[in-house]
């Protein structure tokens, strides 16, 4: 007898071994037809399975259909062998790689004699389209490892064949098949093919076999696939916004910055770029001020030494840019932590001085593989807003408190209300006692409950040397951004010597908490312009408001006008070419400037501007005093 006990506590019984399957279908004939696996056993310690996963003992068990996160996982991972099965059909002489699931949907490395074309492309997804349609089961067998590699090579999947033969020889691995075409998976897999009807193949790109540039040059092609036809074409919506939105498109467009070869992975800003940088480092500036932290400003170099007591260097040199000066070696910082220990250590400490909080708009470089770099989402050199605090275990509720208030205030002026926390807890590797960890977890909980966010826990996500908040932005197409860090480290001072006097005459080691709010200002201004789809609002525009003159006549008004303007600290732009002044108004209305002023000689006699916002709204006519008084209160406002 086998019991199954289901999600809602209920049990059935069996005379013997069951299927998944036949669980479903004894609780009803809609759940074996909606049925795409099952998740066997409880917490942590339970796995999904297969429909077709034999259950012996008693158990406890979910069905997993399209309307469950696991579900949705299992539809991804089994489209892309469905990818890799249409390839095959079409392209016989292609050899198969790996093919995983990610963030939305999931890819298949190829290696083929030439490269895809976009033709390729739709005729692979249509063939795809084919095979779902037949409805083909999708059945599980295991060969002993050695077995496998034998098969994969007679079959003429070389690179198969390598990815099996790297398993232990006595372990045994999993093939799955549907019609003619099986692939080395772990599963689960949906039971048939025709469960797959809503995917759509996005683009094809070159990735190194197993990530080394040294290996040959596969051609990986992405896909997506959702549970319904609504979820798949809000999807493709969504990513028809985010091209649009896209901030290399509109640093271009707007004249704020590009890359260039002779420097990759490092940012050339323009002036209206740099002015948007500015405003946010000056904003920035007068947080630290108002919370009470000290900006300080560590050296780009430093010495072997000190990474080697960091551990940076047994551990992360090959992402350091590294040189060497009459026989000693240094590195570009990555972090500026290990330079604030040092100034924190420079003079003695007591008790009485904690907390010390200091914060830095430190430039740091990271040697980042020439794949991963993203516009200016992600580069090789960049600059944190960067804090840190020196504090006793019993300052760490208190200090985290204030900076989760901080953080909310901040990216509030910034136009993101929606926030998601997450406490990321103690690793089974770590440092430090579990009284530590207790204390400090604690405080990190009851920070985010006593500031009034839920919060989810990370179990076993934290690092090494203690645990962390992350708070994570959803930005106006509801894509997810990691941000902001709260992290508690009681590892970094005490490596570094950097200690202080207690209240009993003692030497003892602050506890290090490491904070960012907006992080890589690089990644953050990035975010902001897809966000705000380069119409950032007045007080971050790089240009709150154009003058533009009518005629010639009222140009020498025009330039008054700015001038005036410029003066009150507005960031003013004029545009005094002989052009139609509705050419000029098109003109900067897609620069995406929040206010611009036409003068002709009706205003210049009247001493007034006429006023149309962004997103063509005549505001009519008023005196440039009004409206100097209109935009700083958009200013005073964050709007």
């Amino acid at each position: 007898m086998v019991s199954i006990e289901l999600p809602d506590g209920s049990r059935r019984e069996f005379p013997g071994p069951v299927t998944v399957a036949e669980v479903a279908a004894s609780i009803g004939a809609g759940l074996a037809k909606a049925a795409l696996a099952g998740r066997v056993g409880r917490g942590a310690e339970s796995r999904v399975v297969d429909t077709s996963f034999v259950i012996d003992q008693d158990e406890r068990l979910a069905i997993v259909t399209d309307k469950d996160a696991d579900g949705l996982e299992v539809i991804r991972h089994s489209t892309a062998h469905l990818l890799a099965y249409a390839v095959k059909e079409l392209f016989p002489e292609a050899q198969v790689t790996i093919g995983p699931v990610i963030e939305n949907g999931f890819f298949y490395d190829f290696s083929y004699k030439r490269p895809f074309t976009p033709e390729d492309l739709a005729a692979i997804e249509a063939k795809m389209a084919e095979l779902a349609k037949k409805d083909e089961p999708v059945t599980r067998r295991v060969l002993p490892r050695d077995e496998a590699v034998a098969h994969f090579n007679a079959m003429g999947e070389a690179y198969k064949a390598e990815i099996i033969a790297s398993i232990p020889s006595n372990e045994d691995v999993s093939l799955y098949r549907e019609g003619q075409f099986e692939d080395l998976c772990r599963g689960p897999h949906v039971p048939s093919t025709g469960k797959l009807r809503h995917f759509k193949l996005m683009k094809v790109a070159g990735a190194y076999w197993r990530g080394d540039h040294r290996n040959e040059m596969l051609q990986r092609i992405y896909g997506t696939a959702w549970a319904t036809k609504d979820e798949l074409q809000q999807h493709l919506h969504m990513l028809e916004e985010a091209e649009k939105r896209d901030h290399r498109k509109l640093g271009r467009e707007l004249d704020l910055f590009h890359i260039d070869e002779v420097a990759p992975g490092v940012v050339f800003w323009h002036p209206k770029g740099w002015a948007v940088w500015q405003v946010i480092e000056q904003y920035m500036r007068q947080v630290y001020r108002d919370t009470g932290y000290q900006e300080v400003k560590g050296p780009q170099l430093l010495d072997k030494s000190l990474w080697e007591k960091t551990g940076h260097w047994q551990n992360y040199r090959e992402n350091m840019f590294t040189t060497e000066s009459e026989k000693h070696e240094y590195a570009l910082k990555p972090m500026n932590c290990p330079g604030h220990v040092l100034i924190f250590k420079s003079q003695l400490r007591s008790y009485r001085d904690l907390p010390i909080r200091y914060g830095e708009f430190g430039q740091c470089h990271r040697n980042e593989p020439s794949g991963s770099m993203h516009g200016i989402m992600r580069v090789r050199g960049f600059t944190q807003d960067d804090g840190h605090v020196f504090c006793t275990e019993n300052q760490i509720l208190d200090e985290c408190v204030a900076y989760t208030e901080e953080l909310k205030a901040v990216y509030k002026d910034f136009g993101f209300t929606d926030i998601i926390y997450k406490v990321a807890t103690r690793p089974e590797n770590r440092v430090g006692s579990d009284d530590f960890w207790d204390k400090a977890e604690y405080a990190l909980m009851e920070a985010l409950r006593r500031s009034g966010c839920e919060f989810v826990v990370a179990p076993g996500d934290g690092a090494f040397y203690g645990p962390k908040i992350e708070y994570t932005l959803k930005d106006a197409l509801g894509r997810q951004w990691q941000l902001g860090t709260m992290q508690v480290d009681y590892n970094t001072a005490e490596r570094l010597g950097g200690d202080y006097v207690t209240d009993t005459s003692g030497r003892a080691f602050p506890v290090m908490l490491h904070r960012a709010i907006v992080g890589s200002f690089e990644r953050f201004i990035g975010i902001l312009l897809e966000h705000h789809a380069g119409a950032l609002p007045a007080w971050l525009a790089p240009v709150q408001a154009s003058v533009l003159n009518i005629s010639e006549s009222s140009a020498d008004y025009a330039r008054e006008v700015a001038k005036s303007l410029q003066k009150q600290g507005l960031r003013v732009a004029s545009d005094l070419r002989n052009e139609k002044i509705t050419y000029k108004i098109r003109e900067h209305s897609l620069q995406k400037v929040p206010y611009i002023l036409v003068v002709g000689d009706k205003e210049k006699a009247n001493g007034t501007v006429a006023v149309r916002a962004r997103g063509n709204h005549d505001l009519g006519v008023m005196s440039v005093d009004d409206f100097a008084r209109k935009i700083a209160a958009d200013i005073a406002q964050k709007l």
